[in-house]
């Protein structure tokens, strides 16, 4: 049982520095970062050492609390250093995702006003430099002796020293932005008590150990493998297992390699992995625990086939850029179909229209608060911190707990399909029709209908080699789905629109029914 804590107890005092250097003193020779593209690695005790040059450095340039260092770059061993040599130190770090934000970056540039801005070569970011006031420095490669760019430039620097201490826990410890590729990227704000008291639950929830060996290639720009695989391994002494990016083609060979016990996974990775199947089953990787999904929700469908075909478990977990994780399980308290039970200190409530806690079982929106004092906040575009809600806050999804208190999602308030008055999930649509044999894809939208208000219609996708029709569609679901929620039409496409986080772009297919229509 891990203690709940309150988001405004902690410091980095008690979070991030107590963890590196705890680390240092307990197992200092134990690897924490492993980089599978880079083949190198860094031991807990010489991140600790390199998190104190890093500080010393920020503090020779007068570098205090509040004060914005933006780190512009892919994942890499030297990327991580940057993201919690500057949180050890107790400055804010700005991550930024110039490949899903590119379209936006000038506007980033301007509201974030760092101070410093470190950026990885070969980003096409040379326009952009002339545009901020701060400095900008390569940031180079880390090696155990010298280096280049930024870690040559802190080499000089003090590692035997206790790092200055320039923050309090209210102070902003992260701002990091969303993908932004249907609207404007929302810039998320981010307190040391925030971000620490996110850790430890998280941790718990997937279970964990200090004995664990986590895979992740998600982006380390976003809070999610943040906190999750980064945070979490140096807060439990773990090591972690960073991949630049997802490879269909060597994945199970870094499970094996590598000793992964845990690994990250989303619906696009493990639908690739189940659309180009491996001759690979869970004996042939006895050190691995389970695969966690996170992002979106999996359908059931492509669950069952990942586990029937590898036999290895699948855990979901959930959260969101405002609240972090929210929810997790691991291979020993995960429910097939739910994102496993809400974190204590969440306060998660399943709410009605006017705000009313529903009964278990009953599906309605998803709202979390950290109590009475919590603030999410926003990075405005003129460079303003705003307060978009207090004490609770609606996810923007839809779902139930049930009477153990495990979380399912059904989907998002803002695609719900009202149809004569029902409300409707489009992912019980996309799961009735994916049961169907045949069918490799499929996703519902609500389209403008004079009499009822709205009508389904499903995008899908046929498995090669299958004609199924239109009309063996509709006949499937008549036999499982009431008369509301009927598609009107099927429409058949070779594939269908994902965003840039692998979600399922229905904006897109609602745009394309537009201009078919």
């Amino acid at each position: 049982m891990v203690e709940q804590i309150a988001p405004d107890s902690v410091s980095n005092q008690d979070g991030i520095r107590a963890w590196l250097e705890g680390n240092s003193r307990h197992v200092p020779d134990k690897i924490f970062i492993e980089s599978v593209d880079q083949e190198k690695s860094i031991s807990h005790g010489a991140m600790s050492l390199l998190c104190r040059q890093i500080a010393h450095y920020l503090d020779s340039r007068d570098i205090k609390a509040n004060d914005r260092v933006a780190l512009l770059a892919g994942n890499s061993l030297e990327h991580l250093a940057v993201y919690l040599g500057v949180l050890a130190y107790g400055a804010t770090i700005c991550t930024i995702n110039i490949e899903m934000n590119r379209a936006h970056f000038s506007d980033i540039l301007k509201a974030v006003d760092a101070r410093l801005l470190l950026y990885e070569n070969g980003l096409n970011i040379e326009d952009w430099q002339r545009e901020s006031a701060g400095d900008w420095l390569a940031l180079g490669e880390w090696r155990e002796s010298g280096g280049s760019g930024f870690f040559a430039d802190i080499a000089g620097f003090p590692d035997d020293r206790a790092i200055p201490s320039v923050n309090t826990s209210s102070d902003i410890a992260s701002i990091f932005y969303t993908s932004g590729t249907e609207a404007a990227p929302k810039g998320i704000v981010c307190s040391y008590a925030e971000l620490i008291a996110n850790v430890a639950p998280t941790s718990a929830a997937f279970g964990i150990t200090a004995q664990d060996r986590v895979l992740d290639f998600r982006s380390y720009n976003w809070v999610s493998a943040q906190v999750l695989s980064a945070l979490g391994p140096l807060r439990q002494g773990a090591t972690l297992l960073l991949a630049r990016k997802f490879s269909q083609s060597r994945y199970f060979d870094w499970l094996r390699d590598y000793g992964a016990t845990i690994a990250a996974g989303n619906p696009t990775t493990i639908n690739m992995l189940n659309n180009r199947p491996h001759a690979v089953t869970a004996k042939d990787l006895p050190q691995l625990r389970y695969i966690f999904s996170s992002s979106a929700p999996l359908l059931r469908k492509d669950w069952t086939a990942f586990e029937e075909r590898y036999r290895i478990p699948i855990a979901q977990g959930f959260g969101a850029s405002e609240m972090m994780w929210i929810a997790g399980c691991d291979e020993h308290s995960r429910r097939f179909g739910s994102v496993g039970k809400p974190l204590a200190y969440q306060n998660l409530r399943i709410v009605d229209t006017n705000g009313a806690s529903l009964p278990v079982g009953e599906t309605g929106a998803v709202e979390v608060g950290r109590g009475e004092g919590a603030e999410y906040r926003y990075l405005t575009p003129s460079g303003k911190i705003t307060t978009h809600a207090r004490g609770r806050i609606r996810t923007g999804d839809l779902g139930h707990l049930d009477g153990d208190g495990y979380l399912y999602l059904t989907g998002r308030s803002k695609e719900v399909i009202i149809c004569g008055g029902v409300n409707i999930s489009p992912v019980e649509i996309d799961n009735s029709v994916l049961e169907l044999p045949g069918v490799a894809e499929a996703a519902a939208i609500g389209v403008p209908d004079d009499i009822h208000g709205e009508a389904v219609v499903v995008f899908a996708v046929r498995l090669p080699g299958t004609e199924l029709s239109a009309e063996e569609i509709l006949a499937h679901c008549r036999a499982r789905l009431a008369a509301a929620k009927l598609p009107r039409e099927i429409i058949f496409r070779e594939s269908l629109p994902k965003t840039a986080r692998g979600k399922m772009d229905r904006r897109a297919l609602a745009e394309a029914w537009r201009q078919k229509s």
